[in-house]
Formats: C-alpha cells, sequence, structure tokens
C-alpha cells in the first residue's frame, strides 16, 4: 500500500526520532511511504493563536501538496493531523478551497489509527521490557477520538508493562499557545502530570503526540527523572 507522510514542524531530537521511526515503521509493515516535498507547517500555531487568514497561505499550500495522489496521508503528530481536519471550516468562505481541504481531510490518519484499522495490525512484533505510562494527548483522545488504538498496540508490546496513573486523561499543560499564554496554569499542570508519572516508577513515558511529550520531557529533565520518553513509533520499532 503507497501512504503519503507528514511530519509535524515541531524540531527537535524526539521529533526527529519520530520521523525516522514512523516511516520505518511503515515500511516493515509492507507500505511505501511518498514524502511530498512541497509540504510545509499545517498551521497551527496561527490558527490556536486566532489568526485564521494568515495560516490560510500554508494551509492552501499544504492541500496543493497532497492532491497530487489520493494516498491515505499519515502523520504520527495528532496536533497536527487535527488542525489539517479542521481546515474545510477554516476554509468555509472559499467553497472550493473548501472542497478541496475536506478532500485532503479525509485521508489524513493518525499513524496507530492506520495502523490498526487500515493495516489490521495490532502486534508488530516489537519488544522493550519496562514499565511505562501512556499520556494520551487532547488532541488524539478528544479531538479525533483516537483512545484504544495506542493501547491495543503497546499491550502487544514483548516485555513491556503498562502502569496506570492518577488523572491519566488530565491534559499535561501543553495546549499550544496555552502554555505562553497561561504558562503559571500551564507549569503546575505538566507539575501535577509527572507528580502523578512518577508515583509509579516507570521506565518510559511513551506519548504519540510530539507537542505533549516536549512539555512532559521538559518537566522530567528539569526535576532529573530517570525516565525514558519515547514516542510510540520508537517503541513500536524496538526489538
Amino acid at each position: 500500500m503507497k501512504v503519503n507522510f507528514y511530519v509535524t514542524c515541531i524540531g527537535d531530537a524526539l521529533k526527529a526520532n519520530m520521523a525516522r521511526d514512523s516511516v520505518l515503521l511503515l515500511e516493515q509493515l509492507g507500505c511505501e511511504v511518498l514524502f511530498p516535498e512541497r509540504q510545509g507547517c499545517c498551521g497551527q500555531p496561527a490558527l490556536n493563536s486566532g489568526y485564521v487568514n494568515d495560516a490560510k497561505p500554508a494551509m492552501k499550500s499544504l492541500i496543493s501538496a497532497f492532491e497530487g495522489n489520493d494516498y491515505p496521508i499519515v502523520s504520527p503528530a495528532g496536533s497536527c493531523t487535527y488542525a489539517i481536519k479542521s481546515y474545510p471550516t477554516h476554509l468555509a468562505d472559499e467553497p472550493e478551497w473548501a472542497a478541496r481541504a475536506q478532500a485532503v481531510a479525509d485521508r489524513m490518519q493518525d499513524l496507530t489509527s492506520f495502523i490498526v484499522h487500515q493495516l489490521g495490525v495490532v502486534n508488530v512484533g516489537a519488544r522493550l521490557p519496562g514499565k511505562a505510562v501512556y499520556h494520551p494527548s487532547c488532541s488524539l483522545f478528544r479531538k479525533l477520538g483516537v483512545k484504544d488504538e495506542p493501547i491495543a498496540l503497546l499491550n502487544n508490546v514483548e516485555g513491556l508493562e503498562l502502569l496506570p496513573i492518577v488523572n491519566q486523561e488530565t491534559c499535561c499543560g501543553f495546549g499550544g499557545t496555552f502554555s505562553v499564554k497561561m504558562s503559571e496554569i500551564s507549569g503546575e499542570m505538566v507539575k501535577e502530570k509527572v507528580q502523578h508519572i512518577m508515583d509509579v516508577e516507570p521506565d518510559y513515558l511513551i506519548g504519540a503526540d510530539t507537542s505533549c511529550l516536549i512539555n512532559i520531557s521538559g518537566r522530567l529533565t528539569r526535576e532529573k527523572r530517570p525516565v525514558k520518553v519515547m514516542h510510540i513509533a520508537e517503541v513500536l520499532m524496538s526489538r
């Protein structure tokens, strides 16, 4: 199966590993991965801040980049996936672009949803001994309804034990621009999240959205906590 790959623009080593491992994982599962070179930022930062008109050039550029074929578009970043799926609403005053946006949005899929529902796979042959906490990002869990798919994949990782924590589904406090506009509240939220994580003393913190992982990882690092932060794609490529 041929698939298009879209990767978030949030940049750090975690994102680089996420992109690499996502592509390798898809290839391992028999996909031919295409990477439209014209793709760029989905415009999420501007959209989250209310600057819809300023985001439109980026939105239209991305739509054009993915119109070259009809293959699924897979992204390992829930927040970007949701942002692209919201394009038709933001372009509603331009019917032609709204229709083109809808065609692209309909092909957008989260990585874990694509693997479980499109490929019909829940066991990718991964092995990672240890204990882990999975953090469900708000973009995946609340906005896209992706809840069971990451858990199904992680439950089939040999040697990995998933640990429940208090208020597991509570936001980590990142929320895109929220962490900037409401930094003090955001800081307290991630502090509480880390406390709940450390209560069960895991080896790993796993997530399927880099923005949340970067936020929680920053707090873990500041507190000098010995927990390895991993995107689910990296976990599923572990052997």
